[in-house]
This record gives structure tokens, sequence and C-alpha cells, in this order.
């Protein structure tokens, strides 16, 4: 079945991780078989020839700069200055321009390239390795937008999303593990959203910052990756009326396939997921919540994070690769799901809120 993740790091992995998405994940483990560098190291779930694999057609795929003055060890640190953030989403943004050149991928950016699109990869006589991966440009945490003028000219090249937080602090929004509200540039920046036609994504906004912006966009909001914080106690999961929120507003939450979200008590970097009982069916514990809260089965679909700077090690046990994600529809029905509701978790939510934003 045709499959839309909505978050995948997919440029972070291949410019700071130098991982040529080309190759399998297999051969990307091979050749990181010696790196030591960074946990995930011969790890990594994800690539093209695997999205494809996994009938994945269409990914949401970030730019992601940090600012935070830190002079940390790169990659994956923040930058010393909004205008060298700025830089790097730019060195993101020319590696999917050249993965389009290529005829790897294609970039969309309104409703007509959207239908074309599906058109292509839901016509079985081609074979998915002759398509290219459809991908929706976002951007996770505003803090390389070095002034509001530089939020048009993202629009401009292709930016279709944004969530204003990441982690810790932030130049518009503090983040993940942060209280408190937007920023006065914040308030601006989400305003100047509205005006654009920019989706909001309200991941890794704290309580207040989630409220507040909801309150000031009148567009388009969704969760691209979040999971339940009635089951995961923690700031990073939506709480039970954060979740209604967004479904009164058409919104659609992607479950996310990082195990720390999944689970309550799973420590990063340090506990194991197999050890843990974390598998794919963990996440469906997520989804028959959000269900119970809406009574549908109409805003909860996939936003993985796999590949978000870990690898197998913090993913669903019985994950090998993103191509996996397809087992979700065994789990789902002997969890008494329709194919109907399968078919909306898939991808029908994702393209709902999509052809409503872009009319």
């Amino acid at each position: 079945m045709f499959i839309i993740d909505a978050h995948l790091d997919m440029a972070l992995n291949a410019i700071e991780w130098n991982r040529d998405y080309r190759l399998s994940a297999y051969q990307l483990r091979e050749l990181e078989a010696d790196l030591t560098d960074k946990i995930d190291r011969a790890k990594g779930t994800v690539s093209l020839p695997d999205l494809r694999r996994g009938n994945i057609g269409l990914v949401v795929a970030t730019q992601i700069a940090r600012f935070n003055q830190s002079n940390g060890n790169l990659p994956g640190a923040g930058w010393n200055s909004p205008e060298q953030a700025w830089a790097m989403t730019q060195a993101q943004r020319a590696w999917y321009e050249t993965m389009v050149d290529a005829g790897e991928m294609v970039q969309i950016l309104d409703r007509a390239s959207l239908e074309n699109h599906l058109t292509l990869w839901l016509d079985e006589s081609i074979a998915n390795d002759k398509k290219p991966v459809g991908y929706i440009l976002s951007l996770e945490g505003a803090d390389s937008i070095v002034n509001l003028s530089y939020l048009e000219k993202a629009y401009n090249y292709g930016l279709r999303a944004l969530g204003p937080a990441h982690y810790s602090t932030g130049r518009y929004a503090p983040g993940t593990g942060l209280t408190g509200p937007l920023t006065a540039q914040g308030r601006e920046l989400v305003k100047e959203m509205d005006r654009l036609g920019i989706i909001l994504d309200a991941t890794h906004l704290t309580d207040d910052g989630f409220t507040e912006a909801l309150s000031l966009y009148k567009g388009p909001v969704w969760a691209s990756h979040h999971n339940c914080r009635a089951l995961v106690p923690h700031q990073r999961q939506l709480t039970d009326d954060q979740i209604k929120q967004l479904t009164e507003r058409d919104g659609v939450v992607g479950g996310c396939f990082d195990a720390w979200m999944m689970k309550p008590g799973f420590t990063q970097r340090v506990s194991n997921p197999t050890e843990f009982g974390i598998s794919l069916e963990t996440i469906i514990d997520h989804y028959d919540h959000i269900c119970q809260l809406t009574g549908n089965s109409q805003h909860i679909a996939i936003g993985s994070d796999l590949d978000g700077t870990y690898g197998i090690e913090q993913s669903p046990s019985d994950l090998d690769t993103i191509a996996d994600l397809q087992n979700l529809t065994g789990l789902l029905t002997k969890r008494g799901y329709s194919p109907e509701d399968i078919e909306n978790i898939f991808h029908k939510n994702w393209l709902r809120f999509l052809r409503g934003a872009w009319r």
C-alpha cells in the first residue's frame, strides 16, 4: 500500500552525516562499519532504494540547522550565527535539488504537482525503482530564518511547512525541554507563515507555544512527528487537549518511531528496544489512543523520524529498514483496524490535509 511519511531528515543525513542516500541502508551500513563518531553509525534505516521498496512514494523532507552559539563539534551541533545556520539549510536544499536533477526525487509544491505524483505512484504498471520519491520541503526549527524577509525567500524556493521550535532555546520559540511562549519574533513569524500559506508544524512547541501559535495562525496545522503524552509522559508529547485542538482544525498527527517516544522509561543512547519490548505494534497503542479521543481514524498517520540522528539502536526492534513500515498492515488488521482505517493511516489522512491546504 502507498505510504506517505511526514518527517524524514534526509538532507541532514546526506550533508552532515555524509550518507549517499542513493545507496541502500545495507550498503550504507557497510560503508560506515569502521566509523565511531556517531552512535548511529552503521545503523541507518533510510535510503531512497528502501523508500521505493517500501512503497513510500511521498515524504515531508526537512531542512534543519540550529543556532545556539555552542562552538560545538559539527555535524549535528548548533551554529554560531543565524547566517551560518541559513547557509547550512541552503546546502541541504542543494542536495534535494541535485536529487531532482538525477531523477531520484521530485519536489511537490502545490495541488497540481501532488495529483500528478500520485497518478505516477499509483500506476502499478511502472516499477517503483523507476519512480522518483516525492518530497514536500519543511523546515524543522526556524533559527535559520535570519529575518522575516528570508521566510518569503524560502517560500519562493519551495518551503511549504515549518515548525518554529526544535530542542531547547530558539530564536522564534522555545522547544522541547523548555517552557514559555513564542518570542516576539516568533509571533511575527507565525503571522507571516499564515500570509504566505506555509503549513504550521506544531511539533516541538512548548505547551504555551502550542496554544499561542494555534491562536495566532489561522491556516492548516499538523503535528508531523508526535506521540501521546497520556502514554509516555513527557513535554515532547501531545496532551489529549492538544490532540483535540488539532483535530478540531482537521489536523493530523504523524506517529513517531523514535523508541523513547513510544514507551515510557526508555532512555536514549542507553536502553535497548528489544529488551524494552518496543516493536512496530507499540505505535498502534498511540494510534488507538487518538482514535478513542477523536472517534475515528482520520487524524493519525505516519511521521516516522527514522534516521533522526538515531538508527536501529533506537527504532522498533522489528524494523530493519524504513521499508518495514509496510508490516504495519498486518499488525493494524490484527488490532481491528479496517482496510479503510489502514488506508487513512498510510496515506489518505495526509492527502486530505494537503488537498485542503492547497486548494
